[in-house]
């Protein structure tokens, strides 16, 4: 692993107060502009950082500060450090329990129907499986292809709902909007809409009209009622 300063920034600031070092070395050393180092010792950047001291940390030795103080052309070396940190291995296929191992595929076909925009790595990154497998799912090729059924993996517990939900927001960055006629609807046209009556008017004509009605109605039978009683008189 290489070896990387820690915070540059502090350490510069106590190499510039309590060293005699060229702003040159210290900005070699410390990975920054010399005119930033100048501004440092200016007091105008860096205000309000405490300094770090690189040999309380192992970083850097005082022999090794005394060498470059006696020779401005001297590029500060890093310690070597005390104790090796070992490298993080390859992060490979996420591991499966071998109890859910036989519910993959059904995973893998969920994912396959219900994501198709998912690449074949990050179903693999998600259900820890192969891409010869999902080839063969996707191509219905599979030997227990006839037996398969599509289940979500995150019910399974193959995978969590936010690992699903990231993997399905990186596949679906830069791809277009779908359009209205993939949607299956269309915008209709501004005479047709004009023509258009209001669903509450429509309402509304139909109270009227029924309305209407029932007035000719009671007046009709207020007409018959006295004809009857004349009737009955005779």
């Amino acid at each position: 692993m290489a070896q990387t300063l820690l915070m540059p920034k502090a350490t510069a600031i106590w190499l510039v107060d309590n060293t005699a070092l060229s702003f040159d070395q210290i900005a070699q050393f410390c990975k920054l502009h010399p005119l930033e180092v100048k501004a440092i010792a200016d007091g105008e950047a860096a205000q309000g950082i405490k300094g770090l001291d690189p040999i309380s940390t192992g970083q850097l030795s005082r022999d090794e500060i005394a060498r470059a103080e006696a020779n401005p052309n001297h590029k500060l070396k890093l310690s070597e450090p005390k104790v090796r940190v070992p490298e993080s291995k390859r992060r490979g296929p996420r591991y499966t329990p071998v109890s859910k191992r036989q519910d993959r595929p059904n995973a893998i076909l969920w994912l396959v129907r219900n994501h198709p925009e998912l690449k074949d790595a990050q179903i693999s990154r998600l259900v820890g499986t192969t891409k010869s497998t999902i080839e063969q799912i996707r191509e219905r090729t599979h030997w227990n292809s006839a037996n398969l059924a599509p289940m979500d993996p995150v019910t399974l517990g193959l995978c969590s709902q936010i690992d699903l939900d990231m993997e399905v927001e990186k596949a679906s960055k830069g791809r277009p909007l779908p359009t209205a006629a993939e949607l299956g609807a269309t915008l209709q046209s501004a005479q047709d809409t004009e023509r258009l009556t209001p669903s509450y008017e429509r309402e509304e004509e139909k109270e009227k009209e029924i309305d209407a009605d029932a007035v000719f109605r009671k007046l009709s039978s207020l007409r018959s009622a006295p004809k009857d009683e004349d009737d009955d008189q005779y």
